[in-house]
């Protein structure tokens, strides 16, 4: 009996170790992004595994020097590769290096990141903070909902739906408006925009988009203008 349980417990330790080795195999280094105009490539690596699949190691090829991003992630469909721009977003004169990755994604359902590269005197990157667009419309949005009327509010404006309109059954609606499923980043006319998008159902429910253009203040990206766009205004 005493054998059987020594040999139970090897197979549970050789789990362990062998399950973490295949998560972090990855398959080698490849080309995720680029911006020809300024002689930048984006490169990551694909990692394969039992619990998590994605890009991870990411590097980034300027002025012939790379420069290591470790923490950052995109998932692996390459419909959902990173979204690279550059573009003076803070109107210094200047233009910045934009990466946007997208970290999760589903059926009505997308979140992104964004980090943004300053461009310093000796050719250099420094990374300047972007302020958490859903820590913005805490502070920024209000919101409330019943079965027949949705209400959204930033500041002195409001906005009100009409749920009825929406077809949905009436138990399947939430009971406040949720805002968060879809998270992208854009820039937009040289500006940092954050697009969040606020439904009331799992299905069909969609609202419209909170939209939070940045401008950079105090040495990090923060909200200029915060506003709610219906979905039939919605190009």
């Amino acid at each position: 009996m005493i054998s059987f349980f020594k040999k139970l417990a090897f197979l549970f330790i050789l789990l362990i170790i062998l399950v973490p080795m295949k998560t972090m195999a990855n398959t080698g280094e490849k080309i995720v992004g680029s911006i020809p105009e300024a002689k930048a490539t984006l490169y990551a690596t694909e990692k394969e595994g039992v619990f998590e699949r994605g890009l991870t190691n990411f590097k980034l090829q300027w002025m012939g020097h790379p420069k290591f991003f470790p923490g950052w992630t995109n998932v692996i469909n390459p419909s959902y590769h990173p979204e690279l721009y550059y573009s003076d977003i803070n109107n210094d004169g200047k233009k910045e290096i934009i990466i946007v990755l997208t970290t999760g994604y589903g059926s009505e359902e997308v979140i992104q990141e964004v980090h943004v590269l300053h461009i310093r005197e000796d050719g250099g990157l420094l990374e300047i903070l972007v302020d958490n667009p859903m820590a913005i419309i805490n502070k920024n949005v209000k919101t409330k909902a019943n079965k027949t009327e949705a209400v959204i509010t930033i500041g002195n404006k409001t906005t009100k739906i009409n749920v009825k309109e929406l077809g949905i059954v009436p138990s399947h609606l939430f009971d406040n408006v949720s805002i968060g499923s879809i998270l992208k980043f854009k820039v937009i006319n040289n500006k940092l925009m954050a697009i969040v998008g606020a439904t009331i159902a799992p299905s069909g429910g969609y609202l419209g988009e909170i939209h939070i253009t940045y401008n950079l203040k105090d040495n990090m990206y923060q909200a200029e203008q915060i506003n709610f766009i219906p979905r039939g205004e919605l190009d």
